[in-house]
C-alpha cells in the first residue's frame, strides 16, 4: 500500500496528489491533518446530540494508523473501544504507537484524545498480500435474495420529516447512501426467535480515490457503525433513519471490531446483513457481514453496545 495522504504533506515517494475532497464529499469525513510523525488532528460531526459519531472517530483513527506505514501492507483487522463521548465542537488528536513492524505483519495502536483524555483506542493489524486459495463457501456465503438498492426508498426524507432538528444536527450523514430492506420482504431467511436481524444497503455518497485501498477500508469502517447498534434494539424500535417517533432507547457503541477479507469499493453498494444474538445486562451484541453486488463476502463486523430503555417521566 503506497501511502496516500488526504492532506498536502505527502511522502516523497507518494503518487501525484489528486484534487482535495470537495466540501460535503464523503472523503472529507476521513480528512485528518498531520502534526508530527505519529500525531494527527481531525474533526468529527455529531452522531447524536453533543456526541461525535463513533464510526467517524474509528475511521479517522484507522486513517492515522495507515499513514504511518509504507509499502504494500493493507489493513486486515481492527479492534476499538469507545471510552468517552467525543465532542463534535472540538478537534480530536490521534496519537499513533508503532507497536510492531514485522516481515509480513505490522501493528499500530491509536489513542484519540480530547481535553487531555482518551475517548477512543484502536488496535489495527496490517499485512502484505499473499496468495492463498479461497474456500468457495467463504466467497459465496448464502447472501439473501434481497431487493436491489434501486428498488428501495431513501430513508433520509422520512428522518427529516419526523425530526427536522435532529436531521439538521447530523448533516454529516447526508454524504452517504443507505437503503433498508423491509423485514417482510419475501425470500429473507427466517428470523430465529429472540435474534432480530436487518439487511441494509450502504455506500459512500460520492466517489472515493481509485488508487488508495486504505480510503476504501476507512470508509467502510465509518459505514459499519451506522446500523449495528440499532440491530440490538429492533425489538424496541426501528432505526432512527426510519422511525417517526422519539427514541425509546439509549444506544451507544462500547466496542467495535472488523475483519477485511478481500478488496472492495465502499463507493459501490454493499449489503450489510446483521443480526443480534444477545441483549442483556444493559448491553446488546450485533454481528454483521458485508457482501458486494456479486454476493462475495468482503468484510465482517462485531459490535457491543450500551442498550437501555429510556425512562419515561413519572406522571404528575
Amino acid at each position: 500500500m503506497t501511502e496516500h495522504r488526504l492532506t498536502d504533506d505527502r511522502p516523497i515517494d507518494a503518487p501525484p496528489a489528486q484534487d482535495p475532497p470537495s466540501e460535503g464529499s464523503f472523503a472529507e469525513l476521513l480528512r485528518i491533518e498531520r502534526l508530527e510523525s505519529n500525531v494527527f488532528l481531525g474533526r468529527c460531526h455529531a452522531g447524536a446530540p453533543l456526541r461525535a459519531f463513533g464510526g467517524q472517530v474509528a475511521a479517522q483513527a484507522l486513517t492515522a494508523a495507515g499513514r504511518t506505514l509504507a509499502g504494500s501492507r493493507h489493513v486486515h483487522s481492527l479492534h476499538g473501544y469507545f471510552l468517552l463521548p467525543g465532542d463534535p465542537a472540538r478537534p480530536i488528536r490521534y496519537e499513533v504507537e508503532r507497536i510492531r513492524d514485522g516481515h509480513s505483519y505490522a501493528t499500530r495502536r491509536v489513542t484519540a484524545v480530547q481535553r487531555g483524555e482518551a475517548i477512543f483506542v484502536l488496535s489495527a493489524s496490517f499485512k502484505n498480500p499473499e496468495p492463498n486459495p479461497a474456500r468457495s463457501t467463504d466467497r459465496r456465503r448464502a447472501m439473501p435474495p434481497v431487493p436491489g438498492p434501486e428498488e428501495l426508498p431513501d430513508p433520509f426524507p422520512i428522518w427529516a420529516a419526523a425530526d427536522p432538528e435532529d436531521f439538521g444536527r447530523a448533516a454529516g450523514f447526508q454524504s452517504l447512501d443507505i437503503r433498508f430492506v423491509p423485514p417482510d420482504t419475501p425470500g429473507l431467511p427466517p428470523e430465529a426467535p429472540g435474534v432480530p436481524q436487518q439487511f441494509v444497503w450502504l455506500r459512500s455518497g460520492s466517489p472515493l480515490p481509485d488508487d488508495d485501498p486504505l480510503v476504501q477500508v476507512c470508509a467502510l469502517t465509518y459505514l459499519s457503525d451506522l446500523t449495528l447498534a440499532s440491530t440490538t434494539a429492533l425489538h424496541l424500535q426501528p432505526h432512527r433513519f426510519q422511525r417517526s417517533e422519539p427514541s425509546r432507547v439509549v444506544l451507544a457503541s462500547l466496542d467495535h471490531a472488523m475483519w477485511f477479507h478481500r478488496p472492495f469499493r465502499a463507493d459501490r453498494w454493499l449489503l450489510f446483513a446483521q443480526r443480534s444474538p444477545s441483549a442483556s445486562d444493559g448491553r446488546g451484541l450485533a454481528l454483521g457481514e458485508f457482501y458486494d453486488r456479486d454476493g462475495v463476502l468482503v468484510a465482517s463486523a462485531v459490535q457491543e453496545t450500551l442498550l437501555r430503555e429510556r425512562r419515561r417521566p413519572a406522571p404528575r
